[in-house]
């Protein structure tokens, strides 16, 4: 989130897998393998500069089982804590385009109405037009709108937080990127507006739609987006740093708010993933439209972008459905199979060293192909 820590990269994107009753040898050594081979893609992270990591994969029966590597703390050394709590950054923005389809869904929004029909005057000036970008454009990243995050100074906004709007108009003092919907640009200023969209349809904060449609329907006990001036994160939980180290593991999360500011675990992002990748949280009209991707250079080969989430492919054949996140102390990806693995995996530091990034993408994808 801060253009003076170098390395950023922005990435687009509970139990065993068998409780076995009469255990015997071969069995033993079948479950133990998709364990041991993403637990090697989690050392290599910690070997390629992460201080920890954990991986968290759950099967289509709904087993859950996970891995870590390396240290939750480097000044004490303690392991990754786990079933720790972190910072899960941009996949807020699947959550947000859950709610905002919802919205679609009970007639309330459409998705090819400009942004201007519902927030007057929000977006205007230095060529932006809120008349011209559609609530489409915003949730697949083809608005044109300049990212606000690139002109975002962490230390100076650490502890001070924001509201939507100063957000907005930071990205606003940009010129657009391009005309909507003409190309595509990862920008955290589309679902900062997003956020003042459910709000001022639903009349209620943002934070309390995902909890309303979302995490309290889904039993998601571990996942919340904090609101202003909430800078700690729940144990337990590894501390996050940025490179050096340094401890960035408390600060205010309203700078990211909408765009990246909720906490989560594994085993609760896989669970939401599961959920909407099976059909459970949207009809199929809405669906359908959120899985209309465009291509989309976010860091993984193949990558297409839907509406607030990625469709990435695997080694293995076919494609997860899913989101990154990075934020400074954080990275993680997380996604599901339709109807099959659910895979998230978090390391407790970003910016990443520039390796570690494709050494992420491999243990996502290790934990969906390890048989």
């Amino acid at each position: 989130m801060r253009k003076t820590l170098p390395g950023r990269k922005i990435i687009a994107i509970g139990s065993l897998i068998a409780l076995l009753g009469t255990a015997t040898a071969a069995p033993a050594l079948a479950v133990a393998k998709p364990h041991d081979e993403v637990d090697k893609a989690l050392k290599t992270l910690v070997q390629d500069g992460v201080p920890g990591a954990q991986a968290t994969v759950t099967s289509a029966s709904g087993r859950t089982w996970s891995e870590r590597e390396g240290v939750g703390n480097v000044e004490t050394r303690t392991p990754f804590p786990r079933g720790s709590k972190f910072r899960a950054a941009s996949v807020t923005k699947t959550f947000v385009a859950v709610v905002v389809l919802q919205l679609v869904a009970e007639g309330k929004v459409g998705l090819d109405t400009p942004v201007d029909r519902y927030l007057p005057g929000l977006v205007r000036g230095n060529g932006n037009d809120g008349t011209k970008i559609t609530v489409r454009q915003l949730l697949q990243h083809t608005s044109g709108l300049y990212d606000y995050v690139r002109d975002l100074d962490i230390d100076e906004w650490r502890h001070r937080g924001a509201e939507p709007e100063e957000l907005v108009a930071i990205g606003l003092t940009h010129p657009p990127l391009f005309a909507p919907g003409t190309s595509w640009s990862y920008s955290n200023t589309n679902y900062i507006i997003a956020g003042m969209l459910i709000e001022k349809l639903t009349g209620r904060p943002v934070t309390a739609e995902i909890r309303n449609r979302i995490t309290a329907p889904l039993g998601l006990r571990d996942t919340y987006l904090p609101v202003r001036g909430d800078e700690r994160l729940p144990s337990p939980h590894a501390r996050g740093y940025a490179p050096g180290p340094v401890d960035f593991t408390e600060f205010d999360p309203s700078a990211a708010g909408a765009s990246g500011g909720l906490i989560s675990t594994g085993e609760d992002l896989n669970r939401f993933y599961g959920a909407l990748v099976d059909g459970h949280l949207l009809p199929r009209a809405q669906q359908a439209e959120m899985r209309r991707t465009v291509p989309a250079p976010v860091g993984l080969p193949g990558a297409e972008y839907g509406l607030g989430i990625a469709s990435v492919p695997l080694s293995c054949g076919g494609r997860f459905w899913g989101h990154g996140g990075n934020i400074v102390g954080f990275a993680n990806l997380s996604g599901a199979v339709p109807h099959g693995r659910r895979v998230n995996v978090v390391v407790n530091q970003n910016p990443l060293p520039d390796k570690a990034s494709d050494d992420l993408a491999a243990a996502v994808d290790t934990g969906f192909c390890a048989r």
